[in-house]
């Protein structure tokens, strides 16, 4: 049986949950508001003697927003009112209407205008009814599309939309608004993009302060970017948010109606002025979103040279793009080639975009039609480079170097140069020779790269690194490889190529010193500080 307790350890009753008077009589008010904004509500569908019922729902909505936004009936009721106005034409005056019935569609047509500020208001703040109000002002611009049409074929509400999206743009803190709004609109909707990609042309166009502009910008970015791609065909534009225009010549079907809206939308931004990481995102894109949106693909070329000539890892971005453009779209750039060859500096085997740089230029000298002049200059170059560079970019330079010598045979005497004639051999062996290429030379088809040979590979098959030594003898066996896999060797770093040492199996014990020497920077007899090593012949630690 239990033990009993003392009275100390006596178990103590569990407090029931208990609300406070404070909360009871919120919860009965936020009960009792309710009921009267559905009240409001259905007194005002029933007959036009309870409009002003109208101003009051706006006095409730606009005292919910000064508190957060936290209860939004009254915002929603409002919507459903004016969508019901709208559909029932009493948003509208009609011909031959009277003096009264004309006060009264002004004045439905001021509150309606109070509604959107109030709206808008909070889609700029920072409460939490961001979201509805966005999905309020949006369901606003399908029914206005779809009631105010007024006999025409389409109607699109441009300028309510245009608020909508200038608000967005323009709030600092709209990440997720922006998201819902591509996600649930832009991306889902051709009409919405057409018209999207319209209104940033023009909202581009206005005057901001500059803390606004740079928000403006990263918000228009972040909407196109997220724009993959414009309709291919006239069967893709199938999907419309407001009622779609029966007449198939309408613009919203054409593609190229598409295609300017996109172009338009990206000079505009463009335009604006980019930042450094903004200006990457965007040529990260070019050839994958921005370049097949656009009518005139020329319109990029000054885009692309600007950022050439920012120098860096822009350059290099920009390079693709580029490239994307000759190749593809028969673009002309007579000095594309010169300019890679400037980017080979001290610096790009040291950079962090090593290996995009590398990916890259494979791509740029793959066609086997190249000159063989300019591609011994850029075998040449990479090599003189590669003397003074780490082993993790040594081993990407030799096996592209090997690829680069099989895709184009005529390089491949620059291996092992023969010299003939007594003369020469003697001259060479009295006076050793110049190397005729010229590393200062910026233009690739004159720096004599093709006359002369490939020493460096050659010095390279002595590096204190085994895995850099041994890779380095490929150059002087027979080349019966077809390619190296160039990824094999792009991602290497001092820390990867450790770790391949550490996880290699010793097949036998490594040889280390017999005796441990008692000193190893300074003299091994401390009263003579006499010592045959050359380290401390050499160097003074004392």
């Amino acid at each position: 049986m239990p033990g009993t307790l003392d009275g100390s350890s006596s178990p103590k009753k569990r407090k029931r949950g208990h609300t406070t008077r404070q909360e009871v009589a919120r919860t009965a008010s936020d009960d009792s508001t309710q009921s009267r904004i559905v009240q409001l509500e259905s007194q005002i569908l029933e007959s036009r003697r309870h409009y002003n019922n109208i101003a009051t729902l706006l006095s409730i909505g606009r005292d919910d927003g000064k508190k957060g936004g936290e209860d939004p009936t009254a915002a929603i009721s409002l919507c459903r009112v004016f969508c019901r106005l709208m559909a029932n034409g009493n948003m509208s005056a009609t011909k031959g209407a009277s003096d009264a019935e004309v006060t009264i569609v002004h004045w439905l047509k001021a509150k309606y205008g109070d509604y959107l500020e109030m709206l808008l208001a909070t889609l700029r703040g920072h409460s939490i009814g961001k979201g509805t109000a966005l999905t309020l002002l949006m369901r606003l611009v399908k029914n206005e599309g779809d009631c105010l049409r007024a006999g025409q074929d389409y109607f699109f509400p441009t300028k309510l939309y245009s608020r909508v999206l200038q608000a967005a743009l323009e709030d600092h803190g709209a990440s997720e608004t922006i998201d819902e709004l591509v996600q649930k609109y832009v991306t889902e909707y051709d009409d919405i993009r057409f018209y999207t990609l319209a209104t940033i042309h023009e909202l581009a166009a206005e005057d901001r302060g500059s803390e606004v502009l740079q928000t403006f910008v990263s918000n228009t970015l972040s909407v196109l970017s997220s724009i993959y791609a414009v309709p291919s065909s006239g069967d893709d534009i199938d999907t419309f948010y407001v009622t779609p225009p029966t007449n198939s010549k309408n613009r919203l079907y054409l593609v190229t109606a598409h295609k300017k809206q996109a172009q338009t939308a990206w000079l505009a931004l463009f335009k604006l002025g980019l930042d450094k990481e903004q200006r990457k995102i965007v040529l990260g894109m070019v050839s994958s979103r921005i370049a097949p949106s656009f009518v005139k693909v020329e319109l990029l070329m000054d885009f692309l040279t600007d950022s050439l000539n920012s120098g860096g890892s822009t350059s290099l971005l920009a390079l693709s793009g580029l490239f994307y453009l000759i190749q593809e779209k028969n673009l002309d750039y007579p000095m594309f080639y010169q300019k890679l060859y400037s980017m080979l500096d001290a610096g790009v085997l040291h950079s962090r975009h090593r290996s995009r740089f590398f990916r890259l230029l494979d791509t740029f000298l793959a066609s086997t039609h190249l000159p063989a002049a300019l591609v011994a200059s850029f075998i040449k170059r990479l090599s003189r480079l590669s003397l003074q560079a780490p082993p993790s970019a040594i081993v990407a330079v030799i096996p592209w170097v090997y690829n680069l010598l099989k895709r184009h045979p005529t390089c491949t005497f620059m291996v092992h140069r023969e010299v003939y004639g007594e003369d020469k051999i003697g001259e060479l062996r009295n006076d050793g020779m110049n190397d005729p290429f010229d590393m200062s030379e910026e233009d690739p088809m004159e720096t004599d790269a093709i006359s002369s040979s490939l020493w460096e590979i050659q010095m390279l098959q002595a590096h204190y690194h085994p895995n850099v030594a041994t890779l380095a003898k490929i150059t002087s066996e027979q080349f019966t490889k077809h390619a190296y896999n160039m990824e094999d060797f792009l991602d290497h770093s001092y820390s990867t190529m450790l770790d391949m040492e550490f996880s290699k199996d010793t097949k036998k014990p490594t040889v280390i010193e017999h005796e441990i020497p008692a000193t190893i920077f300074t003299a091994h007899n401390t009263e003579t500080a006499l010592d045959s090593r050359l380290l401390v012949k050499m160097w003074d630690f004392t």
